[in-house]
């Protein structure tokens, strides 16, 4: 009976397409649900670092002095927690898998020119703002001084007119007048 089946088996594999893909001959073909490796796009990233806390190994560095953004791809086990949690939507997971290499590399990706620039803004702008806040304040603060001095001058002179009006010439007024 195995013969049977046996050659049951070979002739179908014969006549049948193979059943492994042609990958030397041609490019592979990955299914949708592949995850190959964490691509960060820098046109779109704002180095705010939620990749770095929300990565399990900690394969993510965000370094906001230098500017720069790097993942060490051996490490990174890709479970899509920096690409889920990216408020800008700037990391992404390639299909295609990172290529074997007999040393640990990492990959460091600088900002490019564009956001460089655009976060230069920002922060002009935010600068900007402050200052507008600070001058705001410290007139708010002038006015209020101001206006607290307005109102001793008035109350200083109701107490001299109601000191002149009773007679006081020291303008202390009655015991009345200093227990309100």
């Amino acid at each position: 009976m195995s013969l049977v089946n046996f050659v049951k088996t070979e002739l179908k594999n014969l006549v049948s397409a193979p059943a492994t893909e042609k990958y030397p001959d041609g490019p592979p073909t990955y299914k949708e649900v592949t995850r190959g490796h964490v691509v960060n796009d820098m046109d779109l990233c704002v180095l705010c670092g939620v990749c770095q806390m929300r990565c399990p190994t900690k394969a993510i560095t965000v370094d906001k002095k230098v500017q720069t953004w790097s993942i060490r791809p051996f490490s990174c086990i890709q479970c899509r927690r920096c690409v889920d949690n990216c408020p800008k939507k700037s990391l992404s997971i390639a299909k295609e898998y990172t290529e074997p290499d007999v040393i640990k590399k990492q990959f460091d990706f600088e900002l490019s020119e564009k956001q460089k620039a655009m976060l230069a803004e920002q922060a002009r702008q935010a600068a900007e703002r402050a200052a507008l806040a600070a001058q705001r304040a410290a007139s708010a603060a002038s006015s209020a001084g101001a206006e607290l001095g307005q109102y001793r001058d008035q109350l200083t002179a109701q107490r001299a007119a109601s000191a002149a009006s009773s007679g006081d010439p020291t303008g202390a007024g009655s015991t009345e007048d200093k227990k309100q």
